[in-house]
């Protein structure tokens, strides 16, 4: 895993305090936080309409799953690596065509394998 790769793609959703001392697995936690915040922000942008701003979230969530895509050590993660790098590559496709299509559904889709994805990440810390 690459922290700096995580570590530059979640100062970029403005909480360069708290990262400043996080460790490797906290900054992939803050990370997949920060995407869910973005995704949840962005469907009710898109309720309200408001095509800017839920287009400007949704390519920050993009950057996010970029982010964790990028942070994959490919070499040393063997299955499970090359996995998530499919996941996020299509959860970057899909919030590309949720935001062409204006689709709540696909937003949802998303975020409930981020979701998905968090929860593993965050048992590996227990």
């Amino acid at each position: 895993m690459n922290a700096m790769t995580a570590l530059q793609q979640y100062q970029s959703v403005n909480t360069q305090a708290q990262a400043a001392g996080a460790d490797p697995h906290r900054l992939i936690q803050m990370l997949m936080e920060g995407g869910l915040t973005r995704l949840a922000q962005a469907r009710g942008a898109m309720e309200r309409r408001q095509v800017a701003e839920k287009g400007e979230l949704i390519s920050k969530a993009i950057g996010i799953v970029n982010g964790l895509r990028q942070s994959l050590d490919l070499e040393q993660g063997g299955e499970i690596a090359l996995n998530l790098d499919g996941l996020y590559d299509y959860m970057a496709r899909r919030l590309m065509e949720a935001n062409l299509k204006n689709d709540p559904l696909i937003l949802e889709e998303v975020s409930s394998l981020l979701r998905e994805v968090k929860e593993g990440w965050d048992a590996i810390a227990a």
